[in-house]
This record gives structure tokens, sequence and C-alpha cells, in this order.
């Protein structure tokens, strides 16, 4: 199934947006991909940016606001069946992608907790909290799909991460799949994407960027290379490569 948003209004839809792009924008002005023209809405209320099969919807800094499922949000890693609400209209998410079961139950689910450390966070009411026991998590991503691997390629980079603070330290995760992603949603989000020319680390959601060898990271994708360290939500790792 395509990845796609239904927009309606008072329960009668209006039109069906497939997310086929890395990035759209939803917004009052003619040139968003998704055009809400309601005085309500911002010029550029909202975006959703894709990466793989993995969609996350961030504000823009708009006037009113983006709810998810009825609670504020500033940036989301969107699920089946998420409901985006901006001014009167809503945007039901869906990807329905079956998701690969995996007998390696830390290579599906990563979970992964920091030395006791204190962080400054925003919950869903907007109100500033503390955020102790970091948690990364690597949720379940998709292999790279069989036809874009042909015999004239070169050979598929086999790397991993190995964890090392907090009592998970000394744990590994190989990166086999085409998409890792690293973090705890609505606290500090990253991904790890394998391409032809290597692996990558890209910033998705969070105020606080990772670092990479003691140098934070811009919003764009990073590369990584054998034994860079990488700091993200408390947790050190090193990426390296194997064989």
């Amino acid at each position: 199934m395509t990845t796609k948003l239904i927009l309606s209004l008072d329960g009668a839809v209006i039109g069906e947006y497939p997310l086929n792009a890395p990035r759209i924008t939803i917004g009052r002005k003619p040139h968003n991909d998704i055009v809400v023209n309601n005085l309500a809405v911002s010029g550029e209320h909202a975006a959703i940016v894709t990466i793989g099969h993995d969609s996350f919807l961030e504000d823009l800094n708009s006037t009113n606001g983006v709810l998810v499922n009825g609670a504020p949000v500033k940036k989301y890693v969107l699920q089946h069946n998420d409901v985006i609400e901006i001014s009167k209209y809503r945007l039901k998410y869906l990807n329905d992608r079956p998701v690969q079961a995996s007998s390696d139950e830390f290579e599906r689910t990563m979970i992964l907790r920091a030395p006791q450390q204190t962080y400054a966070v925003s919950d869903k009411s907007g109100d500033t909290g503390q955020f102790k026991a970091a948690e990364v998590v690597a949720a379940p991503v998709q292999p790279v799909p069989p036809e874009q691997v042909k015999s004239s390629a070169p050979p598929i980079l086999l790397a991993a991460i190995q964890v090392l603070n907090g009592p998970n330290a000394g744990r590994e995760l190989n990166l086999v799949k085409g998409l890792t992603t690293l973090g705890k949603p609505g606290v500090q989000v990253a991904v790890l994407t394998r391409r032809p020319q290597g692996f990558f680390i890209t910033h998705v959601e969070g105020a606080n960027f990772p670092s990479v060898n003691g140098h934070v990271l811009s919003g764009q994708p990073h590369p990584l290379q054998d034994h860079d360290l990488i700091e993200l939500a408390g947790i050190k790792m090193e990426f390296y490569l194997k064989g």
C-alpha cells in the first residue's frame, strides 16, 4: 500500500495525497503540496519528511499549531492511523506496511538506558519537565528492496554500532537493513541510513541535535566513517565497519 494522507473536513473526505516525495508541505499558500485555503491555517503550516517507510511531522512555527490525536506537537514520528489536526481540518496518516519480525529481539527493538542524567523536555501539553534515564529505541526497519540490488553493484557495506555507556554498554546492533531509527519519540530521534556510497546519520526530532566525534550535527545527512563516535540522548555509541 502507498503511504498517504486522507484530508477531511467535518467528516467529509476532500482529497488523498500519497507521500511519494521526501518532503511535502501543508499550508494556505498555493505553492504547498497540500493546500488548505483557510485563514486559520498559516501560509506554510507544517511539513512531513519521509525517509524510507517512516514519516515525520514538523510544525513550521504555525500560528495556531498542530495536533496529533488531540495533543499539540512540534515534531512527531507518525504511526499508522494517526490523525493530524490543522484548524478544523483532519489528515489521517495511513501506512499499514507489515513489520517484518526478527528472531533477534535486540535487533528488532533496542532500548538503551544512559547513566542517570536530567534533560529538559516539553511534554505534549507544552509544559517543560524533566526526563531521566534517556532511552534510545531502534525501530523495526525495512531491507533494501531486491530490485535495487544489481549484480553489477559494489558489495554492500556491513557495519554496526556498539554502545559505550550505561547498563547496555558493550552491546552491538548490526546495521543490516536500509534504515534504522534511533531515539525516543518526543525527545530526540535520528535515523541511520545505508546508501550505495555508505552510511549516513540524520537528525529528525528533538531540540538537541546528535553529535559525531564531538561536533553537533546540522539538519543535513552526515556521512559516517569507521570508528566515528555518536552521542544521542545521553547514549554514546561507536560506529564501525565490519568485514
